[in-house]
């Protein structure tokens, strides 16, 4: 049975921002290993669209771009979102009943499935889904944003802590 683990970039103050920090060359090493090594990916529809730049090669690219893309491109992903009527390459639209179609995404496979988007997470949450949550801490206050939690908190229980590049910490919970 996969497991689902939300993980996202976070500052200080509990926002998570794509435009406002970026991960360092350790962690963005990390973020590649773990592309890789991912079993798919469930996306909310605002990070989709976001993420969706990986979907094209850009002549700017870092090797380690070009590394991340083929990862990213690599894995099956699942897009939540009534609003939109299609996706890109290896993606599949989800609609309607998250419940069951998570659960079943659970069942038929082994390994890490990541969540992607607050909102999404939140959703998942409250169905009781999510296996595991990975805050990567950045030191930057930006005051502004999107909450990585979108409702409540969750009970939760730290299960371990990592440094992860010289100023991020990776925390990593497990529902309580």
């Amino acid at each position: 049975m996969a497991k689902l683990v939300f993980g996202m970039n976070v500052s200080l103050d509990g926002y998570v921002d794509h435009m406002a920090f970026a991960p360092g060359p350790t962690l963005f090493r990390h973020f590649i290993d773990q592309a890789r090594a991912s079993t798919g990916s469930v996306y909310g529809r605002r990070l989709y669209e976001v993420m969706r730049y990986w979907d094209e090669d850009h002549p700017e690219w870092s090797a380690e771009e070009c590394e991340f893309a083929a990862a990213w491109r690599r894995q099956p992903k699942w897009v939540v979102s009534r609003s939109l009527k299609s996706v890109g390459p290896n993606a599949t639209l989800v609609g309607d009943d998250l419940d069951a179609v998570i659960r079943g995404l659970k069942a038929q496979h082994v390994g890490e499935i990541d969540v992607g988007g607050p909102d999404l997470a939140r959703s998942l949450t409250d169905l009781g889904l999510i296996d595991e949550y990975r805050l990567y801490l950045h030191p930057v206050v930006l005051g502004h944003g999107r909450p990585f939690f979108a409702g409540p908190r969750p009970p939760l229980r730290l299960v371990t802590s990592d440094l992860m590049g010289e100023d991020v910490i990776r925390l990593t919970y497990v529902p309580a």
